[in-house]
């Protein structure tokens, strides 16, 4: 495969700290690679160095000629934009070397967004999920048209359907693409190509082609070769220092290459130990549990509630159990974050009933992190008051506990609202761990979490007595840890499964189900559009024989071409049609070529019929 771009010993440093020394990336035709790395390694500022967001201390790349790049950040901005189409024109004006076939703007915006599953090109921006608005910057990025797309953190706030769009695009999609994400199960389904950053590996990164699996099974044998090494390497330097402290003439007549080779192996072994030192940088957790050996820790009898005018669930039914891990499931919107208030207490139902034993202990962790105060000091939200710490029932000094979650006492003193996504997430879960519970109530707990303190988390989880009740997009997890699945349709219903698979396999029937009944309804559309006239009031002129002639076949010729449409419309979809570029530019304009057809013989149509009023 041809490459797009080389980087060769990049660097890149923020005041004291040192992200990443000497790092090298190539990226290729057809590439899809994941990105992985602790928090703090610097993953997202070297994907900003190689989109030429920002610039690298030193180091060189190279660029393919005329090579363009986009860049989706981990947030979505649409600046001024009110609706989809209006932030895809946005995004067309901006990139003044973009080539539209010869295609308007909106058009062109039109068939990307069309491409991307949207409907409603007119919907406010703001009514759209996090799922939606990930496609929407994706649109965005694609309709310049670029060789390499760079996504950052794209799983993060998405529900499980956005998570499944986006798997699918990526597998599909004919442009070389670079993205970091902490989903394992989204690695191992997307990648061809996994890139560890860490300073656990030499040149600080880690590279092995294949999927997360592979990646693991290369890594291990990795970091066990360069263990094996740094004990060997320690056996030669205790033979270099016996044999450098032997009397004075032996020193005389030492080769002085010998001492050299004796000081090389020296700060060789210093090396390894500093990189073997480094996958051990993993958060501490473990929840406190009550041990209470109730049997039923809360119940729901007939649970209703909804908001507006929208039903979110009705007649739900549920028990959590000492040991039990309950996954939530269901799109944005369908009631999860509603249904964990309600199981905490700061909603009341609408209708049914909830039963909690007495004195039961909750624990809410909550996505938005309402909990942390954003003005406070890392020292004040992990320690507000002196500077201990009482953690079963034991006295820990806030540095002491501080480092139990990776953080070091020169950072003692930023703000809460200055630390990354990662951090913040790892006070709440230090401050989770001080309250004994009953119940675990997770809403999202592993987003913006790296994959080290992702398995810590699944392990603290596993070994948790009380009950769970786990929403996460992390399949991984969700699929280790649930005993028990609840889908939240959000239409109002709900349903339990055992496994995510087996709701997988449900929802797509579902899904299949609705297409076959809205073919049918258009096909039933069809027949009466056929057999219906257009009815007319008032004076009515008598046409020309050719212009009644065209007249009557008008509404099969508009039927016609609309079909045509929907068969473009269906190709630009086509994965098959997306990887042939040359094609896929064709079928574009014939896209934009039917589209103005149709809207021409629907203003045709009013025109003759206007012209038969007189």
């Amino acid at each position: 495969m041809a490459s797009l771009l080389h980087a060769t010993d990049i660097s890149k440093s923020f005041a004291q700290q040192e992200l990443f020394r000497g790092v090298s990336v190539t990226i290729s035709d057809g590439d899809r690679i994941g990105m992985i790395g602790p928090n703090g390694s610097g993953k997202s500022t070297l994907l900003k160095i190689l989109a030429q967001i920002e610039e690298a201390d030193d180091g060189e790349i190279i660029r393919r000629k005329n090579l363009k790049l986009a860049y989706v950040k981990q947030s979505d901005d649409f600046g001024d934009a009110v609706t989809p189409i209006d932030a895809v024109v946005a995004a067309i004006g901006k990139d003044h070397d973009h080539d539209s076939h010869g295609l308007e703007p909106a058009v062109q915006a039109s068939i990307e967004l069309s491409k991307l599953g949207f409907d409603e090109l007119e919907k406010p921006i703001k009514t759209l999920s996090g799922g939606w608005k990930k496609r929407l910057s994706i649109a965005c990025a694609l309709a310049c048209d670029p060789d390499v797309l760079m996504l950052d953190e794209p799983t993060n706030h998405l529900d499980m359907e956005g998570v499944f769009w986006l798997e699918n695009f990526v597998k599909t999609t004919n442009v070389a693409m670079v993205f970091i994400t902490h989903d394992r199960v989204f690695l191992e389904n997307t990648a061809q190509r996994i890139i560890e950053l860490n300073t656990a590996y030499p040149g600080g990164t880690f590279e092995v082609v294949g999927n997360y699996s592979e990646f693991i099974r290369r890594k291990e044998e990795f970091l066990t070769a360069q263990a094996n090494q740094q004990m060997a390497l320690a056996s030669k330097v205790r033979r270099d220092n016996a044999w450098l402290k032997q009397g004075i003439q032996g020193r005389q007549t030492r080769n002085t290459s010998q001492v050299k080779e004796a000081a090389d192996r020296r700060e060789e072994l210093s090396a390894i130990k500093d990189r073997n030192a480094a996958p051990k940088k993993t958060t501490q957790m473990a929840f406190q549990a009550t041990e209470r050996k109730t049997n039923k820790l809360l119940s729901t009898h007939s649970l209703c509630k909804a908001m507006g005018n929208k039903e979110l669930f009705s007649g739900l039914d549920l028990t959590l159990s000492p040991g039990q891990v309950l996954g939530l499931l269901g799109p944005n919107g369908s009631g999860k974050t509603t249904l964990l208030r309600l199981l905490t207490g700061d909603l009341e139902p609408d209708s049914g009933t909830i039963k909690r034993a007495a004195d039961l202990k909750v624990v809410n962790f909550t996505q938005h992190r309402e909990a942390l105060n954003p003005t406070q000091t890392l020292r004040e939200a992990l320690c507000p008051i002196g500077d201990t710490i009482f953690y079963r029932d034991k006295a820990i000094h806030v540095a002491g506990w501080a480092k139990k979650f990776l953080f070091e006492q020169d950072k003692f003193r930023t703000q809460v609202s200055k630390l990354s996504g990662g951090e913040q997430a790892r006070i709440m879960i230090a401050n989770l761990m001080l309250k004994p519970a009953d119940v675990l109530i997770l809403d999202e707990p592993t987003n913006d979490l790296d994959i080290p303190s992702l398995e810590v988390l699944e392990q603290t989880l596993g070994e948790f007595p009380g009950a769970i009740v786990l929403v996460t997009h992390d399949r991984f997890l969700l699929s280790r840890l649930s005993s028990e699945m609840l889908a939240l349709d959000g239409d109002g219903g709900s349903k339990f499964f055992q496994s995510l698979e087996q709701w997988q396999d449900y929802t797509a029937q579902q899904a299949k189900d609705k297409q076959a009944a809205k073919q049918a309804a258009a096909e039933e559309k069809k027949k009466t559009q056929q057999n219906t006239k257009p009815k007319t009031s008032g004076n009515v002129v008598k046409l020309s024989y050719k212009l009644q002639l065209e007249l009557d076949g008008m509404e099969e010729t508009i039927l016609n071409a609309e079909e045509i449409l929907e068969e473009l419309k269906e190709k630009m979809n086509d994965p098959a049609v997306i990887a042939d570029h040359a094609n896929y530019g064709k079928v574009c304009e014939d896209y934009a070529t039917a589209q103005e057809k149709v809207s021409g013989l629907y203003a045709r149509w009013e025109e003759l019929e206007a012209m038969k009023q007189g």
